[in-house]
């Protein structure tokens, strides 16, 4: 029994993690690495052939942890994708969409190399095309929360509400090799407690391994109020300058997220009435989603959807544009207004065009609400750069920069803390995965001065179970 680490090893993204048991392998998640500095590791063959892999375990539908499965279906894997249905149904918009903007961009590159003269990093084709994504749907099944599964002969996967976003869960695999057993708990992303939409996260109280995520582990999220009326004064400081605010977001659980805090403070009138542009038809239909999935809410988000008449995702003055066509014409939009658009930290997709014509504009405001990962153009912007390239360009930094952190869908180092302690004794081993290299070290010394033995893994770094 055994473990590799393929993926998120010292920085948040690329959730990749191969577990072998009784002579097969189970991979539990798949998804792309997102920083630029490890861009190229999506284009390398994958450490571990393919058509190896048994089993997928999803552990949610982001791209960190699902978005490589087009291109790992393409590039041999042929069995089981197991996730529970709201995860299949988002992930389906998630890749789907993700394969349109591969496409794109793309293309985008190849003439705009051309136009230029050079060629870039990357090769000039999409990582994955629709075709690709769609391919991989007959993979997936679904898994209820705490059904147990056996996956062969020597494990069984269980999964567990993580309060990450829709769907998200925590799985715990219970190995059997020979006389031997262990049980390796996986945290997937932990949510936040008392937030608004979905469940708080699962705890546990024994596992022998653990692998838990270090997005926040050397700080919490340190807002000075709540985040209502942080929201409402970002939007009123930017309609008073007479500029528009810019929302990079996640398709997911974010973009529902906002919307249902802007639409509270419009029907409370605390808040100027503008027009507010969903700009991604993946959070469309993303949101579409959570209504169909009213069980998987929290008691608040649950009364509101069900009372009759109800549309806790909608408001006057909210428009949603699903065409590229529709995009662009936001951008000739005269009076202020606010405009939600993916990809969250800013790499890709619309977000990318909203920015380059809004970013130079003092009058602007560009709003974070998520993580922003090392090298991300997101992070760019949040360091204080006063230029960053987009779409080719080198553009000014002249818009008013702003951040809520308590928008964030992951535990702060409080909430991290706060699901150990519900250990009744340290496990055999805590592996810290999904964080920044000095975050996570910084939390692991911590813990080894309180009886925990504890790893941050480097990439590609194996350990036995045994």
């Amino acid at each position: 029994m055994d473990i590799h680490f393929l993926g998120a090893t010292r920085q948040v993204t690329a959730s990749r993690f191969a577990v072998g048991a009784g002579g097969a392998d189970v991979l539990v998640d798949c998804g792309m690495f997102q920083e630029r500095p490890t861009l190229e590791r999506n284009w390398e063959p994958f450490p571990i052939p393919p058509a190896s892999i048994q089993t997928v375990l999803l552990t949610h539908a982001h791209l960190d942890h699902c978005g490589f499965i087009p291109r790992f279906v393409r590039d041999g894997f042929a069995g089981r994708i197991l996730a529970t249905p709201a995860t299949i149904e988002l992930a389906r918009i998630v890749l789907l969409d993700s394969a349109h903007i591969q496409e794109e961009d793309a293309a985008y590159k190849k003439k705009r190399h051309a136009k230029e003269g050079r060629k870039g990093p990357f090769p000039e084709v999409p990582l994955y095309t629709v075709q690709d994504a769609t391919a991989s749907f007959d993979r997936f099944e679904p898994v209820d929360y705490l059904e147990p599964v056996r996956l062969n002969a020597a494990m069984t996967a269980r999964f567990h509400d993580a309060g990450h976003i829709l769907g998200s869960a925590m799985i715990t695999l219970d190995l059997r090799e020979k006389a031997a057993r262990r049980t390796v708990l996986f945290s997937g992303d932990i949510g936040q407690w008392a937030k608004p939409i979905v469940h708080d996260p699962s705890v546990f109280a024994a596992a022998d391994y653990v692998l838990m995520e270090s997005t926040y582990a050397d700080r919490d999220h340190e807002d000075p109020g709540p985040i209502e009326d942080l929201l409402a004064g970002v939007l009123a400081e930017a309609s008073l300058r007479g500029g528009n605010v810019i929302i990079p977001v996640f398709a997911l659980e974010r973009a529902q997220e906002i919307l249902y805090y802007i639409g509270c403070l419009v029907r409370d009138g605390r808040v100027r009435r503008v027009p507010v542009f969903l700009d991604s038809p993946m959070a469309i239909e993303a949101t579409e989603v959570f209504v169909r999935y009213p069980g998987l809410l929290d008691p608040d988000a649950q009364a509101f959807l069900l009372a009759p008449g109800s549309k806790p995702f909608d408001f006057p003055g909210l428009r949603y544009t699903r065409t590229v066509e529709e995009s662009k014409s936001i951008n000739d939009y005269k009076a202020p207004c606010v405009i939600l658009a993916g990809s969250g930290m800013g790499n890709a997709g619309r977000i990318k065009h909203h920015l380059a014509h809004n970013i130079g504009r003092p009058e602007c405001t560009v709003l974070f609400v998520g993580y922003q990962a090392a090298g991300t153009l997101g992070r760019q912007i949040l360091d204080g750069r006063k230029e960053v390239r987009i779409l080719g360009q080198t553009l000014e930094v002249k818009a008013r920069i702003a951040q809520i952190h308590g928008f964030s869908g992951h535990a702060g180092r409080s909430g991290l803390l706060r699901w150990l302690d519900a250990f009744d004794k340290p496990p055999r081993r805590l592996f810290l995965t999904h964080g920044e290299e000095e975050a996570a070290l910084k939390l692991a010394e911590e813990l080894r001065g309180k009886g925990w033995t504890v790893e941050v893994p480097e990439y590609l770094e194996s350990f036995s179970l045994t």
